[in-house]
Order: C-alpha cells, then structure tokens, then sequence
C-alpha cells in the first residue's frame, strides 16, 4: 500500500459527471472525493436519484470502472446539529449519504462535527473560542455543546455501522465541535474508533497549530488526508493575529488565505509532512481540495498537483 493522489470534485462542480472524470483523468488522478450530503455541490453526485434507482447506480459506478477510477469517499460535510430545519436537513442528508454509500459499496465518509446552539432553545450556532471561565455562562453552554454533538454522532455512527461504512473521516474545521486533535480525539473517545480525523493541514495551519505534530498526536486515528496549503500573511497577522471573519473572497486584505499546495508551506515541509504519515502507518489517499481565489481553478490545480506528486509518500 502507498499514498495515492485523489481529488476534491467540488472545485469541478461546472462539469457535467462524465466530463469531471475525464478531467481528473487526464490530470493523471483515478480516484475522486464527491460531494453526497451537506452543503457541498452535490453536482457529480446526485443522491436522492441514486438511492431511487438500481440502474442509475450501476451506469453511475460503471463510468468509473471503464476508466480505471474509484471513490475514494463520499463527503458530507455540513453542520447537522444546528438547531433550524436547514439543520434537519443537512442531518437527513447525512444519513441518506451514508444509505447511499452502503450500495455503492464506499466504505469511508469524509464529513464535519457540526455545531449547537450554546443554549436549549437557541438556534444559533455559536463557536466558543475562548476560556469557558468567564462569563459564568460558557462553561454550561460548552459542556451542552458536547452533551449535543456527541449524541448525534453517537446516533449517527450507528446507522453508518448498518450501512457497511467502515471510517468516518471529520475535518478538523474551524467552527464547528471538532477543530483540533484534542476535539477529534474527544469525540472519538466519546462514541466509537470508527470515528477518526480527516486530516486538513491548512486549518490547523490557520489557527497556529503544527499540522505535524498534531499527525503524531492522532497516531492510528487517521482515516482521509487533505492535501491543502494556507499561508499566514505576513504583516497582516502580525498586527490583528490569526483569528479572520473576513470573505474568503478578500484575499488581498484577510490575516490568512487558503493557498495551492507549495503556497504556504514550501516542499521541504510537504516532504516532513508526508513521511510523518508513512511513518505513523497513514498509506491511504491524499485528497486534493482546490480553494486558493488567487488564481485560476486550472493553475490551482496544475500548481498544487506538481507540489502533491513531489512531496507525497510512494
């Protein structure tokens, strides 16, 4: 086994399914992460007709198959503990992802913790980013937080054992429950080993964090790799610090932007990077994902391609 270089389809969301699988082709990529709940494109894969249909499941797996490609996961990433009927259906479009990949025969889901109200009655989301000291209010608004998530998941991790789904891979991602190691090794601890880190280097990145070391601490919970760069911008976050609610978009002006692979960290550490995970027994798929608003889509994907096929372990 060794890593293999898959790609985040959703940066391809104006292709049609068979155009998206012959552009990743011919970037020299067999093996695809598409969007199946949540809030994702949900372009290539269109779930509720795939669910309904036997043969639409089967043309669909089979234009993979005469290409020589595979899923590496279904991504249902969104936040299905927020307190509103688009909450409720971000959850139903988890659960009806994890159906789906249970008759696709995919055995990984790649998907977000998600994140409560701070309160009963609330339904605001609210991400608790400080000491739960003061006001005396965080802490019980923390802990119920917890009592929310982990009920979910527990529910949730139950369902996908009933579809044949083996890992499921949370992004560690600011906002929401899971965001650091510490957080996804709570939530593991909480419910079930089936749960494990979709490893996203340029979040931890973004909040200061040495994506790393953070690899040695989630030995053995590493289930999916992200192959994504962020670079702090110099000068800006020196005088505002890493914190950033400014539009993705306003890039020029933002403390930190998501960057093409070899735009924030250089090679070298990519390099680090990659044999730390081999080294810790990670030889599963690196998954590109495409966000970096300074370029085109094209030079995104050829830049960070050249930097991934440079530095990944083989």
């Amino acid at each position: 086994m060794m890593m293999k270089l898959a790609l985040c389809t959703d940066v391809l969301a104006n292709l049609s399914y068979t155009e998206m699988l012959d552009k990743v082709k011919s970037l020299g990529i067999d093996a695809v992460e598409m969007t199946a709940g949540g809030w994702g494109a949900r372009k290539h894969c269109n779930t509720q007709e795939l669910l309904a249909d036997a043969g639409k499941r089967a043309a669909f797996l089979e234009e993979l198959e005469k290409r020589g490609m595979r899923i590496s996961a279904l991504n249902t990433s969104c936040n299905p503990t927020w307190p509103s009927e688009t909450g409720k259906q971000y959850a139903e479009s988890m659960y009806d992802c994890a159906t789906l990949a249970g008759m696709l025969g995919v055995k990984k889901l790649v998907a977000m913790a998600g994140l409560p109200a701070g309160a009963p009655g609330d339904t605001t989301p609210n991400w608790i980013t400080s000491t739960i000291s003061w006001p005396d209010f965080m802490k019980p608004a923390y802990e119920y937080q917890w009592e929310v998530t982990i009920k979910f998941w527990t529910d949730y991790v139950e369902h996908c054992k009933k579809c044949g789904i083996e890992q499921i891979a949370i992004e560690e991602f600011p906002g929401t429950m899971v965001w650091s190691a510490s957080t996804l090794l709570k939530l593991r601890n909480a419910v079930d080993p089936m749960i494990g880190i979709n490893l996203d280097p340029s979040h931890m990145m973004a909040l200061g964090a040495d994506p790393i070391a953070a690899a040695r601490a989630l030995k053995g919970c590493i289930h999916h790799v992200h192959g994504k760069d962020a670079r702090i911008e110099r000068g800006l976050a020196d005088v505002d610090g890493i914190l950033e609610t400014r539009p993705v978009e306003e890039a020029a002006d933002r403390v930190w932007n998501y960057v093409a692979v070899g735009c924030g960290k250089d090679l070298q550490w990519w390099k680090e990077f990659f044999s730390v995970l081999s080294m810790l027994g990670y030889n599963g798929d690196v998954s590109l994902e495409m966000e970096d608003l300074t370029m085109s889509v094209e030079a995104g994907l050829l830049t960070s391609i050249d930097a991934l096929e440079a530095t990944i372990s083989k």
